[in-house]
């Protein structure tokens, strides 16, 4: 009994404890909001900015009330960190502590904001004014967005609730939601109370509309046939080349479009689709298929094989290539989801270009609809540009000609910081993060589409469901961040906002293994995030020259190697990553950008590794010769056309072939033609860092004053000291731009650390 008696006695200490610390907790950070309303007042009197600390105060009430419900709801959050692997044996005792951590952090932001404020209030920094930007008053204007005259960079969330209080600091995002079924019968009646609940709707503030493709109406089985509905557990649950699919968009684009065309909150575009990917391969040396991939109906084959007819030609052709002995093209067979043991022969060619050829005219066809109610409509997809930057490509996403059709780069850009379970991963070596997709994607769709805005519609840089850090650095959620603009993103929906407004975990996340540990769990995070984009907002005439930087050196994109080698994307990743911590600007160029595109907006064309190439692109890189074009390769690039055949070699004509073979001469070369056209930038950097490769991306613009502005941010996995010069002399000034005083010009960046200043010679 006695021994009883002191359990209960100690727990009930330990809560009592627990409780007062809880309730000290909050009392100082409840202390601490006084104090900052107080230094707002004053700093406001001298007409200091006081838009961040205004937010801090905001971030801080939010996520004070998500504490107290985390600490009233114990179990909840106990079953939310059990679905994730990597926390499931710490789970009840990171559930108990979650509330005062959240506390804790919340009193460390507000001391931070405090002592900024009396650092602004007492002179000894100085800050920009950055815009409170009014969403309703956001226009879109080619390449920005255009607020006050004023370019501005905005970001909301995915789910986030629709209050004055998340969304006055937070990000003020409006929109629609389309779906198939909401064609309710075989003659196009759209749902009542979807109608009435669009009609209702006002201008709004800018927003896009979202459309799903997860379900389809119950009707369109019987009509449509019973495989109408295919591939459901992907974003895009039906056969896409049934003429049922035209159909039911048909009925529901001219519905719903021209009640959405011209307002606002239709500005940021028609999102076609959410995710989409069309993988159709198969290993048979496994009986599971790959994630997300799945079969194609009749339809499709029908589809392919006037494909391939157009394609060939003749029959005889086909059979040639493909080693067959068809007797017509309605005779060919091909047996898909295909296997990946048939990689890099003509068939595997032929149908993985053909996936990639029927996905982009399904896009093409909604746009056209789209475009018949809204002649102003702008449309994008929520596209993984990993499908791009890694190798695999039968997944039917040709993320070029997807780039050309949209109206906005449309994206979910992602930059992974810490791998939850699974093996570690090569990047990991070297780098704080992964910024592959983010940077190389980015440089890639701007190289497309250079004058249209880049909306990431679900951002996935704080938390994916594999990469999460309940701890994570704020100063990571600043460095991708503000990589991502400087790349060319214009816009984003952050991946994501899981509460409801009472702290309550909602329904969507309820069961969601992404829940735990992510940014709706961290004070600091959330609130870095409305502090870069302030900061990116007072500067944005500067981030946006970053973005529209001509792009001098050019890596030459093949769509062909890219589907016949198994590693191609990673060749080419390992030529990029050894350009990009050099200060200049890289971009690609394709047949079609070769075509299209003005020759003039680059210098260097470099080919590496880059063994496959159809006569279109061979003939495009020949015509950009004769028009004196310079191009860097190697001796293993343009030697077979898509099907292995001989291909014809380049002929320099009134051009340059220089030829060489590994990545470091080509590199000293490309930028040894620069530096003779004088073309690389006045600033230069040497980085120093115990990892001994380049960690620190840079890029240097000049600003209206004819000064330079220098952006670094270190990807790098140790602190980098850099070294850096203005046209060759070290004596330099350079200013802190986001605290207004003088910094060293040999600073040492930590891991996720920016550096962002303005230079001047001190001669």
């Amino acid at each position: 009994m006695f021994k009883l008696y002191k359990i209960v006695s100690v727990l009930v200490i330990i809560f009592c404890f627990q409780n007062v610390q809880s309730q000290s907790l909050e009392h100082a950070a409840e202390e601490k909001i006084k104090v900052l309303e107080k230094l707002i007042k004053k700093a406001d009197k001298k007409g200091i900015d006081v838009l961040k600390e205004k937010t801090t105060i905001r971030t801080a009430e939010v996520f004070l009330q998500f504490a107290n419900w985390d600490e009233k709801n114990v179990s909840e959050n106990t079953k939310a960190f059990n679905l994730v692997p990597s926390y499931k044996q710490q789970a009840s005792k990171m559930a108990e502590e979650l509330a005062n951590f959240e506390r804790e952090d919340v009193n460390v932001m507000l001391e931070e904001s405090i002592k900024t404020l009396n650092l602004l209030i007492s002179g000894k920094i100085r800050r920009k004014p950055s815009p409170h930007v009014d969403w309703t008053k956001v226009s879109v204007d080619n390449d920005q967005l255009t607020f006050n005259n004023r370019p501005v960079f905005l970001a909301d969330y995915t789910w986030k609730p629709d209050t004055k209080a998340l969304s006055e600091y937070h990000g003020n995002q409006d929109g629609f939601f389309l779906t198939p079924s909401y064609v309710t019968n075989a003659d196009g009646v759209i749902n009542r109370q979807r109608m009435e609940m669009l009609n209702s709707k006002t201008d709004g503030s800018l927003g896009f509309i979202f459309m799903n493709h997860k379900g389809v109406p119950k009707w369109s089985e019987e009509k449509y046939g019973p495989n109408f509905s295919m591939r459901e557990d992907t974003y895009t649950a039906y056969d896409i080349d049934n003429p049922g699919a035209r159909e039911i968009q048909t009925k529901l684009l001219s519905a719903v479009v021209p009640k959405m065309a011209g307002k606002k909150f239709s500005k940021l575009g028609y999102m076609l689709c959410n995710e989409p990917h069309f993988y159709t391969h198969k290993d048979a040396k496994k009986k599971k298929l790959p994630w997300a991939s799945g079969g194609v109906s009749k339809f499709t084959i029908e589809k392919f094989k006037i494909w391939l007819k157009e394609k060939h030609g003749s029959i005889n052709t086909l059979n040639s290539i493909w080693g067959t002995n068809f007797a017509s093209f309605n005779a060919v067979q091909i047996e898909i989801p295909i296997d990946i043991s048939l990689k890099g022969t003509p068939v595997w060619f032929d149908w993985s270009v053909f996936n990639m050829d029927r996905v982009t005219d399904w896009y093409t066809f909604l746009k056209s609809e789209i475009i018949k109610h809204d002649a102003d409509a702008k449309v994008h997809l929520k596209i993984m540009p990993n499908l791009w930057t890694n190798n695999k490509r039968v997944h039917g996403i040709d993320l070029e000609a997807l780039t050309d059709l949209s109206g906005i780069i449309g994206n979910d850009s992602g930059a992974v910081h810490k791998y939850i379970w699974g093996k570690p991963h090569e990047w990991e070596k070297y780098y704080a993060f992964e910024w592959r997709e983010l940077c190389m994607g980015f440089d890639f769709m701007k190289s497309v589409s250079p004058n249209k805005i880049n909306f990431n519609s679900e951002l996935h840089y704080l938390s994916t469901v594999r990469s999460r850090n309940l701890y994570l650095d704020p100063m990571f959620a600043r460095a991708s961040f503000w990589l991502a603009h400087s790349y060319g993103m214009t816009a984003s929906q952050i991946w994501y906002w899981p509460r409801n407004a009472d702290g309550s975990i909602s329904k969507k996340a309820k069961n969601d293994k992404g829940y735990a540990g992510s940014n709706n769990q961290q004070p600091r995070v959330t609130n870095e995030v409305a502090m870069t984009l302030i900061d990116l907002n007072a500067y944005a005439e500067d981030i946006m020259s970053m973005q529209r930087q001509r792009k001098p050196l050019r890596l030459f994109y093949s769509k062909t190697s890219a589907i016949n080698k198994n590693t191609h994307m990673d060749d080419v990743f390992k030529l990029y990553e050894a350009l990009h911590f050099e200060g200049t600007p890289l971009g690609f160029v394709t047949k079609d950008i070769l075509n299209k595109q003005n020759h003039n907006t680059w210098d260097v064309v470099i080919i590496s590794k880059t063994p496959f190439v159809t006569s279109q692109e061979s003939k495009a890189l020949q015509n950009y010769l004769d028009n004196g074009g310079t191009v860097i390769m190697d001796n293993l690039s343009l030697l077979k056309n898509e099907y292995g055949r001989p291909n014809l070699s380049l002929k320099a004509s009134k051009g340059t072939i220089i030829k060489l073979n590994s990545i470091a001469q080509i590199k000293d070369k490309a930028l040894s033609v620069l530096k003779e056209r004088k073309l690389l930038s006045e600033v230069s950097i040497l980085e120093e860092n115990s990892v001994g490769t380049k960690g620190c991306i840079w890029k240097v613009v000049k600003n209206t004053s004819g000064n330079h502005v220098l952006s670094v941010v270190n990807v790098g996995k140790s602190n980098a000291t850099l070294t850096i010069s203005l046209n060759g002399s070290n004596n330099i000034f350079c200013k802190d731009l986001l605290k207004g005083i003088e910094v060293d010009s040999n600073p040492t960046l930590k891991p996720n650390e920016l550096f962002f200043v303005e230079i001047k010679s001190n001669k």
